[in-house]
């Protein structure tokens, strides 16, 4: 009766490791997808709405609640279970569990240095949160590798490659240069939001080559200091460690699509660009 009871309920445990996986790496494609969305202000630019940030912080909540619970399950195995050590240090098994180890302790870290933002200069903390781009890639290997040794491979390739896509293209446009994007339709060439002015500009009189170029502007009433703006476009916004907002008020010509970059993806459209002629 043991020998048959102690299968049994390996076969339990395995199976709630295998839905917790699934559930982590659903919310994992979510939070990927929800995070470039609101950080570039496409939603807005899609639907009308503005983004709701805290989504963001559910989504990857949700993930990193089903990826522990996938970890801490193993520890119930009673034939070949693992120990503490075993969940806990990367390289104390194989490279696809070193991974998954790493992938969900990098996302780890990087949800505790969100609540600390404030303490840590924000240049040093936007890059390390950029991390997360390389964390989904680890448990992204680790769970296309853990499909293949269980045999679960034509399960996750038909669900898995149906929430990957979705998240590897919106990454891959989220790192594209504005420029590109503009060309490619996927951003208007001028701001057409309603928290960006553009002054109306006559045909240019005969004479003297008349360029276009804009002037930046920030509503201190409605910039919450996000930080997005920096994110777009570093030469031309910088918040400061005492919370301010540093921007070049007269960017040149060849900044003009960061700006305009920046502009639309702030989340409360703070950020005003005037059209003006230039001689």
């Amino acid at each position: 009766m043991i020998a048959i009871a102690l299968p049994q309920h390996d076969i339990g445990v395995r199976e709630v490791a295998a839905l917790s996986a699934r559930a982590s790496y659903v919310f994992m494609c979510l939070t990927l997808c929800w995070g470039v969305l609101t950080a570039t202000g496409w939603i807005k630019r899609l639907t009308g709405h503005q983004a709701i940030r805290s989504a963001h912080m559910i989504f990857a909540t949700f993930t990193l609640a089903t990826g522990i619970s996938h970890a801490i399950v193993f520890l119930l195995l009673r034939e070949q279970g693992l120990d503490v050590v075993g969940i806990a240090v990367p390289f104390s098994g194989t490279a696809r569990h070193a991974l998954g180890i790493l992938g969900l302790e990098l996302m780890v870290a990087i949800t505790i240095t969100t609540g600390m933002r404030r303490f840590i200069r924000y240049r040093n903390w936007l890059r390390f949160h950029q991390l997360a781009y390389i964390a989904v890639g680890m448990v992204v290997v680790h769970s296309w590798f853990g499909a293949i040794h269980n045999g679960h491979l034509a399960l996750l390739w038909l669900g898995g490659i149906t929430v990957l896509t979705p998240a590897v293209t919106l990454t891959a446009l989220r790192f594209l240069p504005p420029k590109m994007l503009i060309r490619a339709g996927l951003l208007a060439a001028a701001p057409a939001t309603t928290g960006t002015q553009l002054a109306v500009v006559e045909p240019p009189p005969p004479g003297p080559r008349v360029g276009r170029k804009v002037q930046v502007s920030v509503d201190n009433q409605r910039c919450k200091r996000y930080g997005i703006c920096q994110a777009e476009s570093p030469q031309l916004f910088q918040l400061m460690e005492d919370g301010r907002l540093r921007y070049v008020r007269d960017p040149d010509t060849d900044s003009r699509a960061q700006a305009q970059a920046a502009a639309r993806s702030c989340p409360m459209q703070a950020i005003q660009l005037q059209e003006v002629r230039t001689r």
